[in-house]
């Protein structure tokens, strides 16, 4: 990315911060590293933003921390990212690129404040791999499991996603969240294969009358309450041996994790969560549906999983001798 003030270009200024970091700081390369891919989180938050980096105040940084707040990370790793923010800050000041340094009042997060489990990709494929298929529930379970973790959905979402919302072949669901607000939420390959797989035993179910619109049915053809999607949840946890205190929000916080670790934009993931500090109108404003679901497509672990499995069964079609 490249922002530009009337006679500096903030490339340019993140070059020679990079050699500041090396070089006078002594910082070693990993440290280096991090301190970078902090900086370019907020870069990206400010490019949306449409702010230059040299003029940001202390307004624009306090909403930056709060995004990362509102979508599960860490205090700890919350606070490393504003230490390397402030280390940029202090820097351009000390370069006399700025005349104030804005993050001198920007608090750092108590360590100890408590927040929910994040899984790793690897525990996620444990608690599918604790689902028993041979029940008539365990594919809806293995369907619920992938959309509660590709789309980031509240509990409350799932239980109320409705098939007229669904479509599959544009790769999005339509959500209503909190405040009645709606949003579109790109979902992945994975999901609705299982969904695709799910549907095939719905249609075999006898639907109470009012609940045919709803995506996920009970054994009794009625849509899921909160409390049986915890409970699966939880049992799930105890099958894989997952001893980590989990519950359906934890998928929630781990798809955003996932994606900022992998180095989607803040704002986006905001969006996709559909956070309240974000209006409609950001919504369609600061990101087109396009962009939205090429950023979930490039950065979420089941999109690029997909992609690589599709790519190795291609390599080995190829590699496969063909008869005359």
């Amino acid at each position: 990315m490249e922002y530009s003030t009337n006679s500096v270009k903030i490339s340019g200024t993140i070059k020679e911060y990079l050699a500041y970091l090396k070089l006078e700081k002594s910082l070693s390369p990993h440290t280096v590293e991090a301190y970078l891919q902090d900086l370019d989180k907020l870069l990206s938050f400010l490019l949306i933003e449409k702010a230059n980096p040299l003029e940001a105040d202390l307004r624009q940084l306090e909403v930056f921390v709060s995004g990362l707040r509102d979508i599960g990370i860490s205090p700890r790793s919350q606070a490393r990212i504003i230490s390397g923010i402030k280390s940029f800050y202090h820097f351009l000041e000390f370069t006399n690129r700025i005349d104030s340094d804005p993050t001198e009042l920007l608090p750092s997060p108590s360590i100890g404040r408590h927040l929910p489990e994040v899984l790793s990709v690897q525990e996620i494929d444990l608690l599918e791999g604790a689902i028993d298929r041979s029940k008539n529930e365990g594919q809806r379970n293995r369907a619920i499991l992938e959309t509660l973790y590709s789309c980031g959905l509240r509990v409350t979402e799932l239980c109320t996603l409705l098939i007229s919302n669904y479509y599959p072949k544009d790769q999005f669901i339509r959500i209503t969240g909190k405040g009645k607000k709606q949003r579109l939420v790109p979902i992945s390959h994975t999901a609705i294969h299982e969904i695709s797989l799910y549907m095939a035993d719905r249609n075999k179910m006898i639907i109470k009358p009012g609940e045919e619109d709803y995506l996920f049915l009970s054994r009794r053809g009625t849509h899921l309450s909160r409390i049986s999607i915890f409970h699966l949840i939880k049992e799930l946890a105890k099958e894989a041996g997952i001893q980590k205190e989990i519950s359906p929000h934890t998928l929630r916080h781990s798809f955003a994790t996932h994606l900022l670790e992998g180095g989607a934009n803040l704002r986006v993931i905001q969006m996709m969560l559909g956070h309240e500090s974000i209006s409609t109108t950001e919504i369609y404003t600061h990101i087109d549906r396009e962009r939205l679901r090429s950023e979930i497509i490039e950065f979420h672990p089941r999109n690029i999983k997909f992609r690589e499995d599709k790519l190795s069964a291609s390599s080995n079609r190829s590699a496969t001798p063909q008869e005359d």
